[in-house]
């Protein structure tokens, strides 16, 4: 999908990094990426902390707003998690692990949104989470309750 990358000085840059996501984030990008680094350091589990950190890097740049998005001021993040990838895949000081946590971060639920409604998508995505070892596996699933928790939905 090619999406619209927006600046830094861009309104759905800035609402969406302080303000508003999205239903299914009580914060935006900036405080839900603190509370998920806070629940990876609560759990002792160090490794991820620099995901935490950076797996929403590249959501800002590509937030936009689909047609029923406008009415309630929301905003959409597709393939959010591959733009955050693109952008720190050079980083020297970033381990290959926590390139990867970042990439796939994702992974688990696109393929689970994606497996009626289009099947290409969803095999592709299934190709990539069978290609992953068991030990990504599992650090992806425990990184995904991480960011659920960081999402800070009412419950």
């Amino acid at each position: 999908m090619n999406v619209q990358t927006n600046t830094i000085f861009s309104k759905p840059f800035l609402k969406t990094l302080f303000w508003k996501q999205n239903a299914h984030h009580r914060h935006g990008v900036l405080v839900h990426t603190l509370r998920v680094t806070y629940y990876a350091f609560r759990a002792k589990n160090y490794r991820m902390i620099p995901a935490a950190l950076l797996h929403d890097i590249g959501k800002p740049v590509v937030a936009y707003q689909k047609e029923e998005d406008i009415p309630v001021g929301e905003y959409s993040f597709t393939d959010h998690e591959e733009k955050s990838y693109e952008m720190i895949k050079d980083w020297r000081f970033v381990s290959d692990y926590t390139k990867k946590l970042v990439l796939h971060h994702y992974l688990i639920r696109d393929r689970a949104k994606h497996k009626i409604k289009e099947q290409d998508r969803y095999a592709k995505k299934t190709k990539i989470w069978e290609r992953l070892t068991p030990e990504m596996q599992d650090d992806l699933k425990q990184f995904l309750k991480y960011d659920d928790r960081g999402k800070g939905k009412r419950r």
